[in-house]
């Protein structure tokens, strides 16, 4: 044999084997990226839905990062709910629920204050429907009523209303509005059942409720109608397009959402999986199995 031979083939093939080895190593995803595989592309908007009458650009993580923003500071980090207008069992059970969903989803101490009478509209914001009900505007909901009674430890200061709201005196309706600054916003619950709340259609109208106002203190929390994928953040004119949506926030999303909440995924997701089981809310809690199941 000639030791020499071997040697040199061994010297040539070493750094091949190296190069092999270190090309293979697969580079770890983070939680985002792997949540990522769940979230569902967007398809081309159709006439009627938000993104074909609403010409948005896409926020970036890079965009959300420079942008202005609230967020969770000592002694200011707890989302208090205000009811207002006269609600029937049902209802206060529907705001209970969205108290007890709004805490596991921002992972945030969430409070329901004590209820304000209807009688804290002047007739001043209110007006006459096209369909003929009263309807309340928006502005004056946050202007006059929850700015002024913001709590000192208030991060987001929600209003939920059984009063229909219009937002400007050309618009129908709105589901849900907010102050972006102030951290203020209202969402009303008056469309959301149909015509009325009731057992049979008590998951509906819950599951409406809780991603409108999951959406709107998204916004408030600093995130722009999301353009990345189907998302509890996605623009919405109508109702079925609401259903459409997932509660879920797409990957992007909760990357935006947790850099300024700061939670334990893990924790959260367990959270969700538990409360949809709970509620009986089969697809919402696919969705979170999908994700528990990618991140572990």
């Amino acid at each position: 044999m000639n030791p020499g031979k071997y040697n040199l083939i061994s010297f040539l093939f070493y750094p091949l084997v190296c190069i092999f080895f270190f090309s293979c190593q697969k580079k770890e995803k983070n939680y985002f990226q792997t949540i990522a595989a769940n979230d569902i592309q967007l398809s081309t908007p159709k006439p009627g839905s938000w993104r074909y009458h609403h010409d948005e650009k896409f926020q970036q993580f890079k965009d959300f990062q420079k942008s202005k923003k609230i967020k969770p500071e000592p002694g200011k980090k707890t989302i208090y709910l205000q009811p207002i207008g006269n609600f029937d069992a049902l209802q206060r059970k529907e705001i209970a629920r969205t108290q007890e969903y709004l805490q596991i989803y921002f992972q945030l101490e969430t409070k329901i204050l004590p209820g304000l009478s209807i009688t804290v509209f002047p007739k001043s914001a209110k007006r006459i429907s096209k369909e003929g009900h009263e309807q309340i505007w928006a502005g004056y909901v946050l202007d006059d009523i929850l700015i002024k009674n913001k709590p000192k430890d208030a991060v987001i200061l929600m209003g939920i209303t059984e009063k229909d709201l219009f937002p400007r005196p050309d618009w129908n309706y709105v589901f849900g509005f907010a102050s972006y600054d102030d951290g203020v916003g209202v969402t009303s619950i008056y469309r959301f059942a149909n015509g009325g709340l009731t057992e049979s259609n008590f998951n509906e109208s819950f599951l409406r409720l809780i991603k409108i106002s999951s959406h709107e203190i998204g916004h408030m929390f600093g995130i722009s109608h999301c353009l990345n994928a189907y998302c509890v953040m996605n623009g919405t004119n109508t109702l079925t397009e609401t259903d459409f949506h997932p509660a879920r926030a797409c990957s992007l999303c909760q990357m935006k959402l947790n850099s300024s909440l700061s939670y334990s995924h893990k924790k959260r997701l367990l959270e969700l999986k538990k409360f949809f089981e709970k509620q009986h809310l089969n697809t919402e809690l696919s969705r979170t199995e999908q994700d528990l199941t990618l991140f572990q």
